[in-house]
């Protein structure tokens, strides 16, 4: 595997660019649905209908006769570690978590991609990375806190914060597994089977987690049925699942894991605009200042 960092074209780009703008809409409405559904039912249910619009597409992949089933533990591992792991961490700490402590938390993307990557896979961590992640950080920094530093020093961090710091290394170690030439070609080449694979099994995992949901909890949850919610749920299946994903693996192949990484930080940013938009609120001038930082990070980690 080449674990160096890869030139930047325009296709890579725009894979890397959609990918966060999507999971930054997934973390508003996420928001909106916290108080609507249960965060693993939430889980659950996205994922299956992600699995009913993939099947028409890659469901061949599903077949006894598949590839699929002599290599099922590298995709049950990549089920667990995004499908389940990740997306389930997040939605729990959108419970759990104030919005602007699970965003600080979850910018320690860039540095957990170095650590995996270093410690797991044997990638060498390079100054030019190093600075890279402290310009992408320190952009995350500019929009949390408004241009106004001393804002952290106001920050409490809770419990709940360490699911999100748990779903960064999950996914850190996904986007790993991804550059891992594992699995039947054949599976690799069609993206609709390689994500389904993923879903599959991750679907499992996901299961198990909501009933324990249910079951365990002395007071059982529950769901507040509506045409918003059901909308809510198509868009976090189809745009930040599908879409977002394929764009991910499609970026993360190109680009390789720790300079995709910095990308990663643009959705607090895009969040961020989300809101102001929702709001009302025109954006100000210290977003330009965190799209430039964030931007910069890319770009210094980019170079040869």
């Amino acid at each position: 595997m080449n674990a160096s960092p890869h030139r930047l074209d325009l296709t890579t780009l725009l894979l890397l660019t959609l990918a966060p703008l999507l999971w930054a809409g997934n973390a508003i409405v996420g928001r909106i649905a916290a108080g609507w559904i249960p965060p693993m039912t939430f889980n659950l249910l996205r994922w299956s209908i992600a699995l009913l619009v993939l099947l028409p597409l890659g469901g061949w992949v599903l077949r006894r006769s598949s590839p699929l089933w002599r290599e099922w533990k590298y995709y049950a591992l990549l089920g667990l570690l995004a499908i389940a792991g990740y997306n389930t961490l997040q939605y729990l700490a959108l419970h759990t978590s104030s919005p602007l402590n699970v965003t600080l938390v979850a910018s320690s993307m860039p540095v957990w991609m170095l650590l995996v990557g270093r410690i797991g896979f044997g990638a060498a961590v390079t100054g030019r990375a190093l600075l890279g992640a402290a310009l992408s950080l320190g952009g995350v920094g500019v929009v949390l806190t408004q241009g106004e530093f001393a804002r952290l020093l106001q920050l409490s961090f809770v419990p709940g914060d360490g699911w999100i710091l748990l779903a960064a290394f999950a996914w850190a170690c996904y986007s790993w597994l991804l550059t891992r030439r594992q699995g039947a070609a054949e599976i690799r080449q069609d993206w609709a089977a390689f994500l389904l694979a993923q879903i599959a099994f991750g679907l499992v995992s996901s299961a198990a987690l909501t009933a324990g949901e249910w079951l365990l909890p002395a007071q059982a949850p529950q769901i507040l049925w509506s045409w918003k919610l059901a909308a809510v749920l198509l868009f976090v299946a189809l745009g930040p699942a599908l879409i977002a994903y394929r764009c991910w693996g499609a970026g993360v192949g190109r680009a390789g894991p720790t300079l995709a990484s910095f990308f990663s930080n643009l959705t607090p940013l895009f969040a961020a605009l989300m809101s102001a938009a929702l709001l009302g609120e025109p954006p100000q001038l210290y977003h330009g200042l965190a799209f430039a930082l964030i931007v910069g990070g890319i770009l210094v980690s980019a170079r040869r």
